[in-house]
């Protein structure tokens, strides 16, 4: 209705200018009979009411759909009165609904090519890696550590690279199944016990009661929680030798925490470190920070379906925290 009397609103006041117009030249012409002129616009009015009151039902579905926004792109497809621009209209929301697909394909197809070239680069690069880790292992120490530290820290980084393109179509990506935490415990501590002795920081695994089994993916969990104890060892080096890996159960639900008694995150940037590419004041110290592990954590974690919680003090430590979910997805073993 507001979008309909906008559109009118010049028609009705020149209507009514007009209106004046022609009695104000009768009355200089001397006529002064003011009950008929009265009459006149009147009638005036009347047919104009009329006319805008029948305009506007003949075209209220025209004017709805220009009012409300749509809801889905399929809604393009609607149709409204059989009236030329009401058809002209019906006609532009379809050319662009096909336009608008026809970009969204272009752009999923570049996008599955560059996760496909991501996804193969890396591990072409994991090649040659190998093979610089048995050339080290020939060489005297301190040499050979120290080049091992360094594709260790490549390959970190390769993964990051790999699930940040990953990330794009995780929908596509996932595969849940019950996944044992305290196997996958040991298994991300067996892929990162060169990391744990190099930088003489150790887990030490907590358990409340042992197997116990959530439903997530496998694949994306093991990334969870390397990130986390990745970034626990990089901020205890120096302040603690000690991780703590808690696995329990609490009101229900399966948890799965990581303490570290390192450095700490200041309140100021807690509400930020799951945002991309933020590293705050930690990261300005520690140079190998990239802002990026976090915020694929976070992400990761929504998408399954889990819940990630932090607590932290500077100069204490920090506690990540990864709740998967009620007791109807928990089986014990």
């Amino acid at each position: 209705m507001k979008l309909y009397f906008k559109e009118h609103a010049l028609l009705i006041a020149v209507q009514v200018i007009q209106f004046f117009v022609i009695l104000g030249i009768y009355w200089l012409d001397g006529y002064r009979h003011l009950l008929p002129a009265l009459y006149a616009i009147f009638l005036g009015l009347f047919f104009l009411t009329g006319y805008l009151v029948y305009h506007y039902f003949s075209r209220r579905q025209f004017y709805q759909r220009l009012t409300n926004s749509l809801d889905s792109l399929d809604d393009s497809f609607q149709t409204t009165e059989p009236a030329p621009i009401s058809e002209g209209l019906d006609q532009l929301l379809k050319d662009q609904y096909k336009l608008y697909q026809t970009k969204i394909k272009a752009l999923e197809s570049r996008q599955e090519e560059h996760l496909k070239f991501m996804d193969q680069w890396v591990h072409q690069m994991k090649t040659p890696l190998s093979v610089i880790e048995l050339i080290a292992q020939n060489l005297d120490e301190p040499d050979s550590s120290s080049i091992r530290e360094e594709t260790d820290r490549i390959k970190t980084n390769l993964n990051t690279v790999l699930y940040m393109a990953r990330l794009r179509t995780i929908e596509q990506d996932f595969h849940i199944k019950p996944v044992n935490l305290s196997k996958m415990v040991n298994d991300v501590n067996g892929e990162n016990k060169r990391l744990y002795i190099r930088n003489k920081v150790y887990p030490h695994l907590l358990q409340q009661k042992p197997d116990i089994i959530v439903e997530t993916d496998e694949k994306w969990l093991f990334f969870i929680l390397s990130q986390l104890l990745n970034n626990a060892v990089k901020y205890s080096i120096g302040r603690s030798n000690k991780i703590d890996i808690s696995i329990c159960e609490k009101a229900g639900e399966a948890v799965l925490e990581v303490k570290d008694y390192g450095v700490g995150i200041p309140e100021a940037d807690k509400r930020r470190v799951f945002d991309p590419f933020y590293t705050g004041e930690n990261g300005r110290k520690f140079r190998e920070s990239t802002g990026m592990g976090l915020y694929l954590t976070k992400e990761a974690c929504d998408h399954l379906g889990h819940r990630i919680e932090l607590e932290s003090k500077v100069g204490e430590g920090s506690t990540f925290r990864i709740i998967f979910g009620t007791t109807q997805n928990l089986t014990t073993m």
